[in-house]
């Protein structure tokens, strides 16, 4: 069994690109681009609470690292470093090198370096610190939506939730479906893309984590704008309609813009090809209040608006 020291050389030391001085000190040294702004996020996940005890390690490392690249994708940042704090059970080399693998992959992807962290032994739990560069003042926000703007959601929102109700038998998905939900479960893919190429275009952007209306309450209370949701193709009452509104762990990026650009965005789309699919408008109503409509334009209820650590049922699948 390897020694602490001997895991964080083996499988968690990497050479740099960007890095002035990186693991194995007792911090790094990084130097900002001049004329940048650094953007900081971290999210924890816990076994249990956010992945299923037999979740892939591969796939597990990607995701540790994709969910947090996310974060700086809302914002229309760079992503440069991260730092990775791990707990983790009696080491067991076969798998913390497949989990090192996934994280490296994502890593490489994406052009981070892994600057430092830390392990400690106990129930298994990651936490990863990433930083990121935007231009000063250009960093997108939850708090510029204005009455008047398209609201916008990337890729196919829902599908990471489909996924784990078919793991937790509450739902039975066949193929291609399957796969499908399956890998945006297990292998989210950040917009970093989406987000540069937003600055100077979206008024505000979150992505989405807890689920796609309670993600947008966000942006409506920072804004202190109210909305009125009308989703192209919104399944009918069940699982899929719950999944698509309030799932989360899709990663997708929600963000507005004025309605004067909603041509730009749909080129964009063909850019990037990436659907991006325009669901509603913001309104100048009660700040935080959000209307659901239906295909028809009936207004609906939901049965929830997504996950809440301290309010709703443990829910292995979900990182805030």
């Amino acid at each position: 069994m390897p020694s602490e020291f001997e895991l964080i050389a083996r499988y968690f030391t990497r050479g740099t690109s960007h890095t002035k001085l990186g693991v194995g000190d007792d911090g790094a040294l990084i130097a900002p681009t001049p004329g940048q702004e650094l953007v900081i996020s971290t999210d924890l996940l816990v076994e249990g609470t956010h992945f299923l005890a037999d979740t892939d390690p591969e796939a597990l490392g990607w995701k540790t690292l994709a969910v947090n690249v996310s974060d700086l994708a809302a914002m229309g940042a760079q992503p440069r470093w991260a730092l990775l704090a791990a707990v983790l059970p009696a080491p067991t080399p076969d798998w913390i090198g497949t989990f090192a693998r996934g994280f490296f992959e994502c890593a490489n992807r994406y052009n981070i370096d892994l600057i430092g962290g830390d392990t400690t032994r106990g129930p298994r739990a990651f936490c990863v610190t990433i930083l990121g560069e935007a231009p000063a003042g250009e960093a997108l926000r939850r708090d510029g939506a204005q009455a008047g703007d398209s609201i916008w959601v990337s890729g196919w929102p829902g599908r990471a939730a489909l996924g784990l109700a078919h793991l937790q038998g509450r739902t039975v998905l066949v193929e291609p479906q399957l796969g499908e939900c399956l890998a945006a479960l297990h292998r989210p893919q950040p917009r970093v893309a989406l987000g540069l190429a937003l600055r100077g275009v979206a008024t505000a952007a979150i992505d989405v984590s807890d689920g796609l209306l309670a993600d947008l309450g966000h942006i409506l209370e920072q804004s202190a704008r109210a909305a009125r949701l009308q989703i192209p193709g919104l399944p009918a009452a069940g699982i899929e309609r719950d999944c698509l509104l309030a799932g989360g762990d899709d990663y997708e990026l929600l963000f507005t813009a004025p309605a004067s650009r909603d041509s730009d965005i749909a080129a964009l789309a063909g850019e990037l090809r990436l659907p991006l699919t325009r669901i509603g408008h913001i309104t100048a109503g009660p700040p935080g209040e959000l209307v659901v409509c239906d295909d028809d334009g009936t207004v609906i209820t939901p049965a929830r608006r997504g996950y809440d650590h301290f309010m709703s049922p443990l829910e292995a699948g979900t990182v805030s």
